[in-house]
């Protein structure tokens, strides 16, 4: 007996050794208290923290650029000036036979045509290669649409001469969106244009408005390449031009009686489906798309949010869902009872959503009740624009708009607003405006610590920790912590500074 309690004894005395001894070595971290959202996420179903769409990515597919080139190309080239480009007529008129065997449309060999191609070969190849990534993320939708109304596939090409890709493309005249939609031509298809919403900016309702819309033209003209020339200028001109030509109902035939911008547009739709179906021969090396369209999905929302909301609570940065759902004019997604609006998120995202989806109403409710006790205070209010500083940043070579604004804790549209902005596009040397909050390390979280690192507290994500620190991004994180994936556990001391 006497040594069953010895042995009790001693086991007693090395735990209490032991504890004493993991205290000294281990910091005393008095864990902060965790805030709603944290706790929120602490208890979401299936917390995936992933994003599915590189920033990279989303901005390659909002990029303007390429969009200023084809418009300017289209409105602008002389196309009955001769271009030297080592592809020989032969050649050309052999391939163009082929295209012709197999496609509805009117692929003929003109002078013309041959400018155009050898025009777009030896001036556009990297933006034909980038446009292919770009397109396997819209074609597989595209086809599936263009087959429901049984319009010829080749048509999705027309996206590419029209708004090379980019859903937020708005030409000089208010055409808007991949498809190009006018006001007009777009309420006549159904797509809603007020104060928060502009569906011409939806790539899904305005490529469903496009078939619709080609379909009832080609029942007017019953051929595709006038199709192509009504889309662009509209029925009555293409009649117009039908008329002063003799009646002759050949586009080739009718062309200098249409509108300049119109008698290019049918040839740069033909040049670019001869490029996309010959890229290979011309050694142009799409880019991979990293993601389609069909990655991801969307949900009706049964109350209004913002943006800004939905990115706190599912660690998805802002840029990403106003890329996604473009047709938000304000940042805003409207709830109304008479007709469903829908969130846009890549698919691992949804599933967020869906799973959560009462605990988020709940939290956005609670933020609703917040404001207006906060837009009540005018001293709050003055505090607010206090912190807030003017600095300006000069834009090195290779920084996008949507890397600049995730250095600063900001979004695309803020710095294209402050800026007076109209596209994406900004130049290495200019000098942008930037209104932030004052940062130091009084403001700083109270997780931080004083040498660069932070400790992971419960409901933290790599992406919600990176926007606590400006100019820092979640892929600093990874590669400063040597992390693969997306995990992180409380209690991880990560290197905030590299």
């Amino acid at each position: 007996m006497k040594k069953i309690k010895l042995s009790a004894l001693i086991i007693m005395a090395a735990l209490s050794s032991f504890a004493q001894e993991k205290e000294l070595n281990e910091p005393n971290l008095e864990l902060p208290k965790l805030s709603y959202l944290d706790s929120l996420k602490s208890t979401f179903v299936n917390h995936n923290t992933s994003t599915c769409i590189d920033e990279r990515w989303m901005a390659e597919l909002s990029n303007d650029e390429i969009f200023e080139e084809m418009l300017t190309d289209v409105v602008t080239t002389d196309i009955d000036s001769t271009v030297t480009f080592d592809l020989s007529t032969d050649l050309l008129k052999e391939r163009l036979k082929s295209l012709d065997a197999k496609s509805p449309f009117n692929v003929e060999y003109t002078p013309a045509l041959e400018n155009v191609i050898k025009a777009f070969l030896k001036n556009r190849k990297s933006s034909f290669e980038r446009l292919m990534a770009i397109s396997e993320y819209y074609f597989p939708m595209f086809e599936e649409h263009l087959d429901k109304y049984n319009v010829p596939l080749e048509i999705k090409y027309l996206a590419i001469v029209e708004s090379a890709l980019n859903p937020k493309a708005r030409s000089r005249v208010g055409a808007t969106g991949l498809w190009q939609f006018m006001y007009p031509t777009g309420k006549q298809y159904n797509l809603e244009v007020n104060s928060y919403v502009d569906e011409r900016y939806d790539p899904l309702k305005a490529t469903e408005a496009a078939c619709q819309y080609l379909s009832n033209l080609y029942d007017i003209f019953g051929d595709w390449s006038l199709v192509l020339a009504s889309y662009n200028a509209g029925p009555g001109n293409v009649s117009k031009a039908i008329r002063r030509s003799g009646g002759s109902q050949n586009y080739w035939n009718i062309r200098r009686n249409l509108p300049r911008e119109t008698a290019n547009y049918v040839p740069a739709f033909l040049a670019t489906m001869y490029i996309y179906e010959y890229h290979k021969e011309h050694a142009i090396k799409p880019n991979k798309a990293p993601v389609t369209y069909f990655e991801t999905d969307t949900i009706a929302v049964k109350r209004e949010m913002t943006f800004q909301q939905v990115s706190d609570i599912l660690d998805i940065p802002v840029e990403q869902i106003e890329f996604l759902n473009p047709i938000y004019k304000i940042q805003v997604i409207p709830f109304s009872t008479e007709k469903a609006h829908f969130l846009r998120l890549p698919k691992n995202k949804i599933g967020l959503f869906v799973s959560n989806e009462e605990k988020i109403y709940a939290y956005v409710e609670h933020l609703d009740e917040q404001k207006e006790k906060v837009s009540t205070s005018n001293s709050a209010l003055a505090d607010a624009n206090l912190n807030r500083s003017l600095i300006y940043h000069k834009i090195r070579s290779g920084e996008s708009i949507g890397l600049i604004a995730q250095k600063y804790n900001t979004s695309v549209s803020n710095i294209k607003r402050w800026n007076n902005l109209r596209g994406n596009m900004i130049h290495a040397g200019k000098t942008l405006k930037i209104y932030t909050n004052d940062y130091s390390s009084s403001s700083r979280s109270a997780n931080s610590v004083a040498d660069g690192y932070y400790i992971v507290k419960r409901g933290d994500s790599l992406y919600s920790i990176a926007k606590k620190f400006p100019g820092i991004s979640a892929d600093n994180l990874k590669k400063w912590n040597d992390i693969s994936g997306d995990n992180i556990k409380p209690g991880m001391k990560l290197k905030i500074n590299g």
